[in-house]
């Protein structure tokens, strides 16, 4: 209450055009802007082939993760968010996934997992924690948390439409049960789908109005096009494709400009994600950090 979230905290040093935003446009769909970017397929896929020849398994997701990790360690103000018309510095670095219950079992039931990072990871220890939340994930074997709270509310005619209302009430004010709050995926900076494990293609898909997610990634399935190399030959050339979705009122154009461009960076070189960033920033105010997953 009164600016204080359990997400995050308030800042008002900001410009004021940026500032005026949340007032013209007053809730995340009607500030939808998409992005898409293909990723060099056949780079990455060489790069993964080195790296499983040395010993470590990494995949295209861990890539797209660890690189967005990197880019808020050099741009904070992507990693903001809006709430009550109000900005506020986002107390973590995290992203949400769902995943299959049964690996690779379409039929299967899904589950979202939301995970925090550090600023400091590489991409190994990104790939670390996104298996570590992922086996814990699929060895429950009962439901979690958010999905035994559903099916009890779901039972009861009217109550979840009471329930979600006053809940949304209580976060708009940040009064809402905090423990509720935290086993919920839709409190992250990031929100990724892999929609090419499924074979689907790539989508801007829409961010969502519950919670504070600020940017939604969409993989898609592996694209060709016809390509015009620098000799002058026509070759197919394999493409990863991404779409973005972003909230326009986080940050300037500028900020996402610079933001965008370190993934990019990432991206196209995954191999200096294998070592920490020299330098990291922080919001005024706002520093936290997330012990390593310590393997068995």
């Amino acid at each position: 209450m009164f600016g204080h979230r359990f997400d995050g905290k308030r800042i008002s040093d900001i410009d004021p055009i940026v500032q005026i935003t949340p007032y013209l446009m007053p809730m995340r769909c009607d500030a939808m802007v998409y992005l898409e970017h293909k990723l060099d397929y056949e780079k990455l896929t060489r790069y993964i082939s080195r790296k499983a020849a040395e010993g470590e398994r990494i995949t295209y997701l861990q890539i797209i993760v660890a690189s967005y990790v990197r880019a808020v360690s050099q741009h904070p103000e992507v990693n903001r968010f809006i709430f009550n018309k109000q900005y506020y510095s986002r107390k973590c670095c995290s992203a949400s996934y769902t995943i299959l219950k049964e690996y690779q079992n379409t039929d299967s039931n899904e589950t979202t997992i939301r995970i925090e990072y550090d600023l400091t990871d590489t991409i190994f220890d990104v790939r670390d924690r996104m298996v570590a939340a992922q086996e814990k994930a699929r060895a429950e074997a009962q439901n979690t948390a958010v999905e035994k709270i559903a099916k009890m509310v779901l039972g009861i005619p009217g109550l979840t439409s009471l329930i979600v209302w006053l809940y949304r009430f209580l976060d708009r004010y940040g009064i809402a049960p905090t423990a509720v709050a935290k086993e919920l995926p839709f409190y992250c900076g990031a929100f990724m789908t892999n929609n090419a494990s499924i074979g689907l293609h790539h989508v801007w898909h829409h961010i969502y109005n519950f919670g504070d997610v600020s940017l939604f990634m969409g993989m898609g399935s592996v694209l060709k096009e016809a390509t015009l190399e620098a000799d002058g030959r026509v070759r197919m050339k394999r493409w990863l494709p991404i779409g973005i979705t972003a909230d326009e009122r986080v940050c300037s154009g500028a900020h996402y400009a610079a933001f965008f461009a370190d993934v990019r960076k990432c991206f196209d070189n995954p191999e200096i994600l294998e070592t920490p960033p020299e330098t990291v920033r922080f919001d005024p105010g706002v520093e936290y950090h997330v012990p390593k997953v310590q393997k068995a």
